[in-house]
C-alpha cells in the first residue's frame, strides 16, 4: 500500500514518524495532510537509504536540486560527485535529469547511494531507447517506467497534460515550447497524429506507481520560458488537465505533486500559485524558479530566488533551483553548491516571512554571535560555514582575528558594533542586547536549523562509492 493509502486507512507509517521528527509536528498531523493530498512522501519502497521527507505548503519549504549529464558531459563519477554537492549543501530531494550515455548506471548509482528522494523524467530514456522521437510506443513508455519505479526512483515528472488540442495555443509564443519533455511530446503528437501516449495510459502509469509507490510530479510541459509568455492560455489549459489528473491519481491511491512555471513577473506570482491550489485541489506546488527577469544569463540562480522566495511565500511547497550555468551549460559540483545557496537562502526567507514556527531562530541566533563577535559560530552557523570562513579569512586569516571586535569591511575603527558596544558599556545608560536564542531547541523543522545538510549520512554518497561496479544494463 502507498503513503496516501496508508494515511486514508488511519495508519501513521514509519515514514510519516520519521516527517514529524524531522518536522517538528505530530504524527498524526502529517497523516492527515496526506491522506488529504496535501502533503506528499516520495519513498519508493525499494529506495532502501532514504531518510524520508515530505513536501506540503504546510511544511518547511523544500528545495530540489537538478543533476545529471548530457550528451556533452559528465560520467558517474562527476554525478555523484554532485550528488554529494547537492546533499551536503542542504538539497531535499534531487532529479537525475541525465540525457547522455550510461543513463541506467547513473540512475542506479544515484537512487543506492541517495538519503535523499531521488526523482526521474522517463521520457529522456524513452527518447535514448527509440531510434527516433517518432518510434517511441505506449509500451516503451511502460516499460521505461516500471524498469525505474523498480530501480527505486522515489518520483517521475510525468507530462501527461500536454494534449493535442494545447498546441496551437503554443502559436505566437515568444519562446515556443521550453520544456524539453513537452517538446518531445509535442513533436510525437505531430508526427504520428495521435493523442498523448502518457495521457492515454494514464491509469496504467498508475497502477505501477501504486504498486511501488511512486509519486506524481505531474509536468508542466507548456510553461512559460519567458516573462512575455507567462500566464498565456496554453499554460492554464495545461493546468486544467493536470487539475483532473491529480483526481484520477489520487483515486488510484497514487501520491501527487504538480509543477509550476519557470519565467513569471514578479507581480503574477501569487497568483499563479493560488490559482494552481484552486485547480489541482492543494495538491503541494513545485516551481522552476519561478525567473522575474529574462536578462541575466549567467546570474539566474539570482533572478529566480527572488520569485522563488514570492512563490514559497504564496504557498509553494517545492522549489527547484535553478544554477548560475541555466540557459548556458551544464552545470557541476560548483554551481550545484551555488545554487542551493540562493535556493536554501529562498526557501528560508519564506518560511521567515510566513511565521514558520521557530525559523528565525536560526537568524536570531547568528545575530546574537555576529554582535558579540563570536566569529566561530558565526561560521558554525552559516549557511554555508566553509564559505563564509573562507571570506573571512581571506582578509583576516589569523587565529588572533578570530577573537577581534571588527572585521576588514570596516576596520577596527569605524566597526559600528563596536562602537556601540563601547557607548554602552561607557555611560551605563544604554540596555544591554539580549543574546539567549538555543537554537539547539529551537521548535523548528530540520531544514530551518544549522546545519544545512540535515540529510547526510555516514558514508553516502561518495565515500563507498565501488565506480567500478557493473551497474544493470537497460535490459536488464
Amino acid at each position: 500500500m502507498t503513503q496516501l493509502q496508508r494515511a486514508r486507512e488511519g495508519t501513521v507509517t514509519d515514514e510519516m514518524e520519521r516527517v514529524a521528527e524531522r518536522e517538528r509536528v505530530a504524527p498524526e498531523f502529517v497523516r492527515r495532510q496526506v491522506a488529504d493530498g496535501q502533503a506528499v512522501i516520495p519513498a519508493n519502497v525499494e529506495h532502501g537509504r532514504l531518510d524520508p521527507m515530505i513536501i506540503g505548503s504546510e511544511f518547511a519549504t523544500k528545495v530540489n536540486a537538478n543533476i545529471g549529464n548530457s550528451e556533452e558531459a559528465s560520467g558517474v563519477e562527476d554525478e555523484l560527485e554532485k550528488l554529494h554537492a547537492a546533499v551536503h549543501y542542504g538539497a531535499d530531494t534531487v532529479m537525475d535529469l541525465s540525457t547522455g550515455g550510461e543513463l541506467n548506471r547513473i540512475r542506479a548509482a544515484n537512487v543506492e547511494h541517495s538519503p535523499v528522494p531521488v526523482g526521474t523524467v522517463p521520457i529522456y530514456e524513452a527518447v535514448k531507447r527509440a531510434d527516433a522521437v517518432a518510434d517511441i510506443t505506449p509500451e516503451l513508455l511502460l516499460d521505461v517506467i516500471e524498469k525505474q519505479a523498480r530501480q527505486g526512483v522515489d518520483y517521475m515528472t510525468i507530462h501527461a497534460g500536454v494534449l493535442m488540442e494545447h498546441l496551437p495555443l503554443t502559436d505566437g509564443r515568444k519562446t515556443g515550447i521550453v520544456s524539453r519533455g513537452g517538446s518531445i511530446l509535442a513533436q510525437w503528437m505531430e508526427e504520428n497524429g495521435m493523442q498523448n501516449p502518457l495521457y492515454a495510459k494514464f491509469e496504467d502509469i498508475c497502477e505501477i506507481f501504486a504498486r511501488f509507490d511512486v509519486t506524481f510530479s505531474l509536468g508542466d510541459g507548456l510553461r512559460p520560458g519567458c516573462l512575455a509568455d507567462a500566464g498565456d492560455d496554453a499554460q492554464f489549459a495545461e493546468l486544467e488537465t493536470l487539475g483532473e489528473l491529480t483526481s484520477i491519481a489520487r483515486d488510484r491511491g497514487v501520491q501527487v505533486m504538480v509543477e509550476g512555471p519557470g519565467h513569471v513577473p514578479m507581480d503574477r506570482i501569487s497568483e499563479q500559485v493560488e490559482r494552481q491550489q484552486e485547480v489541482c485541489d492543494g495538491a503541494p506546488f513545485y516551481v522552476l524558479g519561478p525567473l522575474v527577469t529574462d536578462v541575466a544569463p549567467g546570474y539566474d540562480h539570482i533572478t529566480s530566488a527572488i520569485g522563488a522566495t514570492e512563490a514559497a511565500r504564496a504557498g509553494a511547497a517545492m522549489l527547484c533551483y535553478v544554477t548560475p550555468k541555466e540557459h548556458l551549460g551544464l552545470p557541476d559540483a560548483e554551481d550545484v553548491r551555488d545554487g542551493l545557496a540562493a535556493y536554501r537562502i529562498a526557501a528560508h526567507a519564506a518560511d521567515v516571512a510566513n511565521g514558520r514556527e521557530g525559523a528565525r531562530d536560526w537568524d536570531d541566533a547568528l545575530s546574537e554571535a555576529r554582535y558579540d563577535f563570536d566569529w566561530e559560530r558565526q561560521f558554525e552557523l552559516a549557511l554555508d560555514p566553509e564559505r563564509a570562513r573562507s571570506y573571512h579569512d581571506q582578509t583576516l586569516p589569523g587565529d588572533n582575528y578570530k577573537e577581534a571586535r571588527f572585521c576588514s569591511m570596516c576596520g577596527v575603527e569605524f566597526c559600528s558594533m563596536r562602537i556601540d558596544q563601547d557607548a554602552r558599556d561607557a555611560d551605563g545608560e544604554m540596555s544591554e542586547i539580549e543574546t539567549e536564542t538555543d537554537v539547539e531547541e529551537s521548535p523548528a523543522a530540520e531544514v530551518n536549523r544549522p546545519p544545512v545538510g540535515t540529510h547526510e549520512v555516514e558514508g553516502a554518497p561518495l565515500a563507498d562509492v565501488d565506480l567500478d561496479r557493473e551497474y544493470p544494463s537497460a535490459d536488464d
